[in-house]
């Protein structure tokens, strides 16, 4: 609990000399009150009371309007998490709900209810003095057919047992983010009031390691540098890349039918010359073989 949460409890019932004929003393946030709650208490609903009790507790610990109360020995503490921290509270401030819980739902009494009636309130008038019972008066007197509603439970609190607790600084952003309830008493009012006013708290950096150090490693064996190829070596590649593509395609089926052809050994070409001029026949020897032909013509007849 914070501070603030005191100081609203001083200016609503502390102020003047009425705190010294009570002796209530004021804390500090986080005060120790000897009760140790490691995780999230089982609460019951008192009957006819917007007020819950925890059975299993062997504490006087109670929940109402959107806070957990608590008296041990002469005072009461107050906190919004289950397991504090908790703050002494004026017992002129105390809400009037939790002061008419009937005896028997105290687990842990003090000596001084000792033969007070267990269906009634405690009598704090005659425990506290008549200067607290004339600033009361009126607080064992109710109409209980216009009890106002229960606060609800804030069961998001069951997943922070003692292991997972939250510092006191956190505890505000997650009931702000879990628990929407709307208090109606004016000192609960007060304290969620004075806890939204705080500001924030900002996150603290956390260091970061430390690298470790390794064993310089032995200088590589340099590499030979890969240099890009030429275009003259990469120019056949080019020409060669048709070819192999129209190597890929498939064969037509007659041609499949048909063995090919041995290849023919390419001839050497030849340079090429001038062309030959042609020779003209004597003219004497083209009669001769004219008559030649015709004198075998007739040996072939006869």
């Amino acid at each position: 609990m914070r501070n603030p949460f005191v100081v609203s409890c001083l200016l609503l019932g502390l102020a003047g000399p009425a705190a010294a004929q009570l002796g209530v003393a004021i804390s500090l946030p986080g005060v120790s009150i000897g009760i140790d709650v490691p995780i999230y208490p089982e609460l019951v609903r008192v009957p006819g009371y917007p007020v819950y009790y925890a059975p299993r507790l062997a504490a006087n610990y109670f929940f109402y309007d959107g806070m957990y109360w608590v008296l041990q020995d002469d005072d009461w503490y107050a906190s919004d998490w289950y397991d504090g921290p908790w703050s002494r509270v004026s017992a002129q401030a105390v809400p009037l709900f939790v002061l008419r819980i009937p005896v028997r739902y105290f687990r842990s009494p003090p000596g001084y209810f000792r033969g007070w009636q267990a269906d009634a309130a405690p009598r704090w008038g005659e425990h506290w003095g008549p200067a607290w019972q004339q600033r009361r008066r009126g607080w064992d007197r109710w109409d209980r057919q216009r009890v106002p509603a229960a606060a609800p439970l804030p069961a998001y609190q069951r997943q922070y047992p003692a292991a997972r607790y939250p510092q006191a600084e956190q505890q505000q952003a997650i009931r702000s983010q879990n628990y929407r309830y709307q208090p109606h008493e004016a000192v609960v009012r007060q304290h969620f009031q004075e806890a939204a006013r705080q500001p924030a708290p900002q996150p603290t950096a956390r260091p970061q390691p430390m690298p470790a150090q390794r064993a310089p490693r032995e200088a590589a064996p340099p590499q030979p540098s890969r240099e890009p190829r030429s275009a003259a070596v990469q120019e056949p590649q080019q020409r060669q890349a048709p070819a192999v593509e129209e190597s890929r395609k498939p064969a037509p089926p007659h041609a499949a039918a048909r063995p090919s052809p041995p290849p023919q050994a390419a001839r050497p070409k030849e340079a090429p010359q001038g062309k030959p001029q042609a020779q003209e026949p004597k003219r004497g020897q083209g009669q001769a073989d004219e008559r030649g032909g015709g004198a075998d013509r007739g040996q072939e007849r006869k």
